[in-house]
């Protein structure tokens, strides 16, 4: 059996390693690394994080980031901010979204990326929901988010990156964002083929991986269960009903959405139960040694298919491109054109915000 740590994906405490974080990292052997905004400081320093971060795993690790556009991107704290899914969607060229997907690969690339968690597949039923999602959506229709988030996810996978599904099955209609607290859907099944669930039909056996989003649905699983536990939507309707063959990731572990509701322990058994690959922990870093002897004490029956899936996962991943710091001035030059192909000269002009600054509470 492999490492059973290969079942984690965990994020990292700062931008650069020190000799404990180093030491409890080579110990634990987790699959992946997710990376955030505290990680991030200079372009040569990142790709310097993420070789170190490779040096200490036994088997290629995943490294991965959201890296999506618009106030989810983390690469814009050292160069542009891309357009965000909505301008782009708004702009209706669908040769600027693959010119975004490409981008966007080659900037992940460049600092060792191998797996880019996007594209967004829900749909916006209205673009101003406070329910995390808001301009991050390729679409208002089943159609135009399979046309849209499917330039993006053609493009980005053309140069190597892996993309990953989200957020099975569909954030769209919640009131509550799950980053504070579980939204629970009175949703028919129907309702959900018409619409979300179409949409992850269709990419089924187009991304690399699905993200299993911390939201119940009762017309899915009347157990009230969020779906990133439930054997029900996890196994059930994505493996078994959708035929997806490809890596299942919870979504963040450390979310409201869990945390207010399940031990950690428990927590871990259930994802697993459920049928994830991957249980991601991105803030608490410290659990992950918890985490790690929790699923130590697992059967292998209950370990050995996801500890598959993510073997087999890990044959698609592409090593690094050579870093130079001309190459990344020339990448973000592109994004620059992007953004104003996107927005205009005027509006591309304006920072947002949240534009290269660090935010309090990063959404994924």
């Amino acid at each position: 059996m492999s490492h059973p740590g290969q079942l984690l994906l965990i994020g990292v405490p700062g931008p650069e390693l020190d000799a404990e974080t180093a030491a409890s990292l080579r110990k634990i052997q987790p699959g992946g690394y997710i990376l955030f905004g505290r990680n991030i400081q200079t372009a040569p320093q990142l790709r310097k994080l993420i070789d170190d971060l490779r040096d200490l795993s036994d088997i290629e690790p995943i490294i991965t980031i959201d890296q999506e556009g618009g106030r989810v991107s983390r690469l814009k704290l050292i160069g542009h901010e891309p357009p965000n899914a909505q301008q782009l969607r708004q702009k209706g060229d669908l040769e600027l979204i693959r010119r975004h997907g490409d981008i966007t690969g080659k900037l992940l690339r460049l600092f060792g990326f191998n797996l880019d968690l996007c594209p967004v597949l829900d749909i916006s039923f209205d673009d101003e929901a406070d329910n995390s999602l808001r301009g991050r959506c390729y679409g208002r229709s089943v159609a135009e988010v399979i046309t849209k988030a499917g330039a993006f996810n053609d493009a980005l996978r053309s140069t190597g990156v892996l993309s990953c599904g989200k957020h099975f099955p569909g954030y769209a209609s919640a009131t509550l964002d799950p980053h504070h607290e579980l939204p629970k859907l009175q949703r028919s099944r129907e309702l959900m083929e018409e619409h979300e669930l179409a949409v992850f039909r269709y990419f089924a056996d187009k991304v690399d991986s699905m993200m299993i989003g911390h939201i119940s649905i009762d017309g899915l699983d009347a157990s009230g269960l969020p779906a990133s536990l439930s054997r029900t939507i996890t196994t059930e309707l994505l493996r078994q009903d959708m035929g997806f063959g490809g890596l299942v990731m919870t979504d963040d572990l450390d979310m409201g959405a869990i945390l207010n509701h399940y031990g950690f322990a428990e927590t871990m058994r259930m994802a697993l139960d459920a049928g994830n690959d991957l249980l991601m922990i991105c803030h608490r870093v410290a659990m992950a040694a918890e985490a790690l002897d929790v699923i130590s004490s697992l059967p292998a029956s209950k370990l050995d298919p996801a500890l598959e899936n993510v073997a087999g996962f890990k044959k698609g991943l592409v090593p690094p491109d050579p870093f130079s710091e001309e190459a990344h001035r020339l990448l973000d030059e592109e994004v620059w054109k992007l953004r104003v192909a996107t927005l205009g000269e005027e509006l591309a002009a304006r920072r947002s915000p949240e534009d290269g600054k660090r935010s309090p509470v990063e959404l994924y």
